[in-house]
């Protein structure tokens, strides 16, 4: 399969029509079909549902779908590594690629990208924000350099930073709710609750270790994949979020606010890369200024221990 039929056939996916995707090509209407019909038989699937004689548009079949993710992945890549790979030998300058959960530990990332931004003001980064299936993935295909993740590592695949900073867990409410005159919020008061959880693995135990209860015996009304979108639903009465601290803002015109839990319930946050991986220059030289980042607030903690 050619990466240039990959291109072609993604334009007719974005297009929704081969005759706009041909012209945006520069493409004849009949080349552009061709290609894309000698796909379908090398592949041995139809990827394109055509419309009726009255109608133009094109709709993806579940292969053509699974082929559009694909492609996108692969062409991403593709671009990235030639970036890497022609850009000069005595010059620092590239794209460094990132993905990361919602968490306030990104602004150790924000502080190295500013840091080194005044020395090499031609590194670009890139922020791709999911759960941690979703940087893992990301990290595993290449399409990211680095990825924050909650929780354990797995130090036969990856290499790996603690950040010098925990992330608190808590309940999102709203501030006329029953559990908002508490200061801190214990495992009974939300056993009879609505719950809006993150449908992440590794959260399910520890809040149901927390809990003290199955987990699968409680009203869970709602799961999210990001907290942000559970804010929405709780403002709107659905239910009490458990989630990180310091991610949606609660200040005092806000409608919600935050509790945290009791016993206290945090999360080590780890910066994350493959073994054996080759940095551009730019993620060089961000890894270099993370490790620095690192160091420092390492010192600052053991003199205030002092």
């Amino acid at each position: 399969m050619e990466l240039r039929v990959l291109t072609y056939f993604l334009a007719v996916a974005r297009e929704q029509s081969i005759i706009r995707a041909a012209a945006s090509l520069h493409l004849s209407q009949p080349t552009l079909s061709t290609q894309i019909r000698n796909m379908e038989k090398e592949l041995g699937k139809q990827l394109l549902i055509r419309g009726t004689k009255g109608s133009r548009k094109v709709t993806l079949t579940e292969e053509g779908m699974i082929l559009k993710k694909r492609a996108e992945e692969i062409l991403s890549l593709i671009e990235k590594t030639e970036k890497e790979i022609t850009l000069s030998d005595s010059v620092i300058m590239g794209d460094v690629y990132i993905g990361a959960g919602e968490t306030d530990a990104v602004r150790i990332l924000a502080k190295a990208a500013k840091e080194l931004h005044s020395i090499y003001p031609d590194i670009h980064y890139h922020i791709s924000s999911g759960n941690a299936e979703f940087v893992l993935e990301q990290l595993d295909k290449g399409l990211i350099d680095f990825g924050i993740v909650f929780g354990s590592v797995n130090f036969d695949k990856y290499h790996a930073l603690k950040i010098p900073v925990k992330d608190t867990w808590g309940v999102l409410m709203r501030r006329d709710a029953e559990l908002a005159q508490k200061q801190t919020i214990v495992p009974e008061d939300l056993w009879d609750k609505p719950l809006i959880i993150s449908h992440q693995k590794n959260q399910g135990g520890e809040i149901s270790s927390w809990l003290n209860y199955d987990i699968d015996q409680l009203n869970i009304v709602a799961t999210y994949n990001l907290l942000f979108n559970a804010s929405l639903l709780v403002e709107e009465g659905l239910g009490y979020a458990i989630g990180l601290d310091k991610i949606i803002h609660t200040e005092e015109n806000s409608k919600l606010c935050f509790r945290p839990l009791e016993p206290t319930v945090e999360a080590e946050m780890y910066i994350i890369w493959k073994k054996y991986q080759v940095f551009s220059k730019a993620a060089e030289q961000f890894m270099i200024k993370i490790k620095e980042l690192q160091e420092q607030s390492e010192e600052e903690r053991l003199t205030s221990a002092i």
